[in-house]
């Protein structure tokens, strides 16, 4: 089953990936319309738009998806549900598809709700308790998301369709179309996980590995960054400069986040969201094909990232926390091997694949018009980037091995290891390759030595902050205990995750609980309901005993009736 999926997905990559080259050199692009029906004089039709960025996108996530199903057959081995697991991520991967080709907000939609619905089957796969709250989460957070898309495909029948592409310099200038950027962002917002919504990502990791490599690496929380490429065109100043502050707060926020964190696969989610707000800052700024090609550079080495934690924690009983690892590259050398050129292209290592996009993107903000704060952020964030990756190479690979010592690991899943070492020849090479293809003219940027060599100074800096933050082993006295609820506040996001949860429930549960005891079993209840019925009971249960034909009774009557005609005369 899996290997059917695999090399359907194969072929179909690479077939999308010479289509998009070559309609990248033709410049030009196809849309095709199938008209479905009218309502309004609004014509519903379903749009499908393929040009180069639609394609290679398509291209990225079908490569992606084919290594991840066939890595995930050997991963899964052991689960009964294998067959339903594999249809759950091919369902995952054409909602995906859905959402790429769509020009249209109608059948957007439909791609948007398919990735949130499959998403949250995927995350309460492992049916417990954990799984069951992270899942509702991340269904609820989503779901503003697509109330907001709903909302501005209703605002969209009033301008008779709802081919987006057709009014995006409409909806630039036009205060009435204005409403629509402003519900994508918020959709886009919820989907990418930026500030407030982020506390969803992390609780996500409740996914089996292979989901979380698809997912966190180029189809669910990429599908915001997307939608807010296909809409770029559309968004004013002041909608710009907003999301330019919320991306880099959420970047930064995760970064530190991730330093303090201790679960191998929320550390690399957190990395996922860090490099979402990078490319949301980006496109801010107003370089859209950057933010695209840092999308494509980093969906490929952050999924290979998770295939690597994923064969570690399949090798070490299902661990995740860092502190019981160490010394693994004498026991999972290749798996190290991959995971580390992952950390170094992640870091921006000069060469690797994420330079090319990184760097880019750094040396564009350099060269950008803004204010000191944001260029503070963002090199803040490249240093936290650095620092995290370093502190997970040094826990993990170098020292001596913290679990249980008797148990010998080795590289003996070839299955796994296939399907990782499909991903990593493009992980090197491809920051490279694809900057000569999607860029027609090379950028050249001239800044001045100290703001060019900035990028490596910090790299280095951090990398030695990263060493310094890994020397708190579990076998040692924890620095780190005393400043407990400092660390605490730092590792939950800026305690996110309660003001998601009990922040936004606890106060109507409580006025809940408040009305239900003080009314419903209160004073409502004596005046109301229960005793209303007791007292129509005690009426009915008195005058019963005039319909018994009782002798005494018609006595009594008689009696009273006689002494009230003699009182009267």
């Amino acid at each position: 089953m899996c290997y059917i999926y695999f090399y359907l997905f194969l072929i179909l990559s690479l077939i999308f990936l010479s289509l998009s080259i070559s309609i990248l050199v033709l410049d030009f692009t196809v849309i095709i319309e199938f008209f479905l029906m009218s309502l309004n004089s609004s014509e519903v039709m379903f749009v499908v738009l393929l040009d180069w960025m639609s394609l290679m996108f398509m291209s990225f996530v079908l490569f992606i998806s084919s290594m991840v199903i066939f890595y995930s057959d050997e991963y899964m081995a052991g689960d009964l549900n294998k067959f339903r697991f594999v249809l759950l991520v091919v369902m995952f991967v054409l909602s995906m598809m859905m959402l790429i080709i769509s020009p249209n907000l109608i059948s957007i939609l439909l791609g948007w709700d398919g990735l949130g619905l499959v998403s949250y089957c995927l995350v309460i796969y492992y049916q417990n308790l954990k799984s069951f709250n992270a899942g509702m989460l991340t269904a609820l957070s989503n779901r503003i998301g697509d109330v907001a898309l709903l909302m501005s495909i209703a605002w969209m029948l009033n301008f008779g369709s709802w081919n987006f592409i057709f009014y995006l310099d409409l909806m630039k200038d036009d205060s009435i179309m204005n409403l629509i950027s402003y519900l994508v962002i918020l959709a886009a917002l919820t989907k990418s996980a930026q500030i407030p919504f982020s506390s969803w990502l992390p609780a996500a990791m409740a996914a089996p590995t292979p989901v979380s490599s698809l997912v966190h690496s180029s189809t669910l929380v990429t599908a915001g960054v997307y939608l807010l490429i296909r809409f770029n065109f559309c968004f004013n100043d002041n909608v710009m400069m907003f999301l330019l502050f919320i991306s880099s707060m959420t970047m930064f926020m995760s970064g530190l986040a991730a330093n303090f964190e201790f679960d191998l696969k929320k550390i690399i989610a957190l990395s996922t969201l860090s490099q979402l707000g990078l490319m949301m800052a980006i496109l801010a700024v107003g370089n859209y094909q950057l933010a695209f090609f840092h999308l494509l550079i980093h969906a490929l080495f952050k999924a290979l990232l998770f295939m690597c934690a994923g064969n570690i924690i399949h090798n070490l009983f299902n661990c995740q926390d860092i502190r019981y690892m160490g010394g693994l590259i004498n026991h999972l050398p290749l798996t190290c091997t991959y995971m580390n050129i992952c950390n170094f292209s992640l870091c921006g290592l000069p060469f690797m694949s994420g330079f090319y996009s990184k760097d880019l993107i750094v040396e564009f903000t350099s060269f950008s018009y803004l204010n000191l704060f944001i260029y503070f952020i963002f090199y803040i964030s490249i240093g936290f980037t650095v620092s995290y990756s370093m502190r997970l190479m040094y826990y993990t690979m170098i020292g001596n091995f913290s679990f249980i010592s008797f148990n010998s690991i080795k590289e003996s899943s070839l299955i796994m290891l296939k399907g990782m070492s499909g991903l990593i020849l493009f992980v090197i090479f491809s920051g490279s390759m694809f900057s000569w293809l999607i860029f027609s003219t090379p950028y050249f940027i001239l800044l001045p030595l100290f703001m060019k060599i900035l990028t490596l100074l910090i790299i280095f800096i951090s990398a030695y902050l990263g060493l310094e933050m890994s020397k708190s082993l579990i076998s040692y006295k924890l620095f780190s205990m005393n400043f407990m609820s400092f660390s605490l506040f730092f590792s939950l996001m800026w305690n996110m995750p309660y003001l998601s949860t009990l922040g936004l429930n606890f106060l109507p549960l409580k006025l809940g609980e408040n009305y239900s005891k003080f009314f419903d079993q209160g004073w409502f209840e004596y005046y109301g309901g229960r005793n209303l019925s007791k007292v129509l009971n005690y009426l009915s249960m008195f005058m019963q005993l005039f319909s018994l034909n009782h002798l005494k009774v018609f006595m009594l009557l008689l009696i009273f009736w006689l002494l009230y005609l003699t009182l009267n005369i």
